[in-house]
């Protein structure tokens, strides 16, 4: 496709002012149709010879990007002939990244390979593909643009903002062990993990004998634990409609990614494994725990691709997977919230079922708009009908809070801008009391 410079355009718009001269003058018309067919064989030749050197151009991008960081993205442009060309490029990027709202760019084209560096914020969290480049192509005389497409396909990942959190993985606690010389510890018949096999001798607890393995050995053989320092910690994030709401501008949904992404960043550090599950009204995703940066990665890349539903959540449905696929004993975080005893029957039935195999512990969002109003004095009528229900409401969800509170559940209901704090500080917590 050809295009018109404002160049040609001007040139055009005096050819087409000297054709009023045949009011006048007679003889000012045919002079005026040549010069028209002429600058229009112009256009068409200056638009040809644009695209006639080919050009082609490669990108280089970070494997994934993250909230409030700048990246940048790499250009190789390859053109061919003698000559240099500007060049106008469009492009369209992964919706995270910034769709089609974007800049136009304008770059001047060396024989041979230019170079392009393009810094990029991305706008939210989130996976996309993108990759189509429209380009226009200036022909020699600056007459006319060549307008043609490349098609560069990419898949961008954006994860949760890491601000506040480490970007490298730390070492894990083993490894700071044996940096500090310390070795583990054996001691037999405690712990969980099971080391080997030797004879039983007199004193030792008969609760360690392997029946099976002295039958075999026709002697007391008994078993050998190894001190289990690394627990499984498992998120799972509810993304259902009881957090697609905002508070204070900002959607729940993200407050509780962002305490997910630190809780499993401390988890990494405690060298525990750490795995997520996601579900709304279907189960999304999930991973199972991992050990180390492996397990951090995965919570990202699952926390990326994280879309809240306006969709009851399924809790039956995503407490019946993570019984299936989750059988070693694990601290099971759930964030989510509740309404009260009735509407959230299913959620405080679910979470209550996870002991004893599991510890659950619910991360629930407050309301801080909701508190605003059940606080906030009454100057109309209208106003108290308001505090009222909000008051209401608010005893309705403490009521389902002490209900899964007695049926063995740890909760922490916190400010939705507390969350990663609270949750931190409380896996910490249950750490130093040794609860998992």
């Amino acid at each position: 496709m050809i295009i018109p410079t404002p160049r040609w355009l001007a040139v055009a718009g005096g050819i087409a002012c000297l054709a009023l001269l045949g009011l006048w003058w007679p003889g000012a018309a045919p002079w005026s149709l040549l010069l028209q067919a002429l600058w229009l064989a112009a256009l068409v030749r200056d638009g040809l010879a644009a695209g006639r050197w080919p050009v082609d151009v490669s990108r280089t991008a970070p494997p994934a990007f993250s909230e409030g960081r700048t990246f940048p993205v790499r250009y190789r442009w390859a053109l061919g002939g003698n000559r240099t060309q500007e060049i106008r490029v469009r492009e369209w990027w992964p919706e995270p990244l910034g769709g089609n709202a974007l800049p136009e760019r304008r770059l001047l084209l060396q024989p041979g390979f230019t170079d392009e560096r393009v810094d990029i914020t991305p706008l939210r969290r989130g996976q996309d593909s993108g990759g189509r480049i429209g380009l226009r192509r200036l022909g020699p005389w600056g007459l006319a643009w060549r307008q043609s497409r490349l098609d560069l396909p990419w898949d961008a990942t954006v994860f949760p903002s890491l601000t506040g959190v480490a970007r490298r993985g730390l070492p894990t606690q083993a490894q700071r062990r044996r940096e500090a010389g310390q070795r583990t510890a054996r001691r037999p018949g405690e712990g969980r993990m099971f080391e080997g096999l030797r004879e039983w001798v007199q004193g030792d607890d008969t609760r360690i004998i392997d029946w099976k393995a002295t039958a075999r050995r026709g002697k007391p053989m008994a078993r050998i634990y190894e001190d289990e320092r690394r627990q499984q910690v498992l998120l799972v994030l509810d993304a259902g409609r009881l957090l697609a709401a905002e508070s204070d501008g900002t959607p729940r949904l993200e407050r509780a990614i962002g305490a997910a992404l630190r809780l499993a960043h401390a988890a990494v550090e405690q060298d525990d494994d750490i795995g997520i599950l996601v579900f709304a009204d279907t189960v999304q995703s999930f991973t199972p725990p991992r050990r180390g940066r492996r397990g951090l990665r995965a919570v990202l890349g699952a926390l990326a691709a994280v879309e809240g539903r306006l969709e009851e959540s399924n809790y039956p449905a995503a407490f019946r997977q993570l019984a299936l696929r989750s059988r070693r004993r694990a601290l099971t975080v759930l964030f989510t919230d509740v309404i009260d005893r009735a509407a959230s029957s299913a959620l405080v039935a679910q979470t209550g079922s996870l002991r004893p195999r599991h510890l659950p512990v619910a991360v629930t969002l407050r309301d801080p708009a909701l508190e605003r109003t059940a606080t906030a004095r009454p100057a109309t009528e209208a106003d108290a009908f308001e505090r009222a229900a909000a008051e209401n409401l608010l005893q309705a969800r403490s009521d389902a809070l002490a209900l899964m509170r007695r049926q063995g559940v740890l909760v922490l209901d916190v400010p939705p801008d507390a969350a990663a704090d609270a949750v931190v500080e409380g896996y910490h917590q249950l750490k130093r009391r040794g609860l998992l």
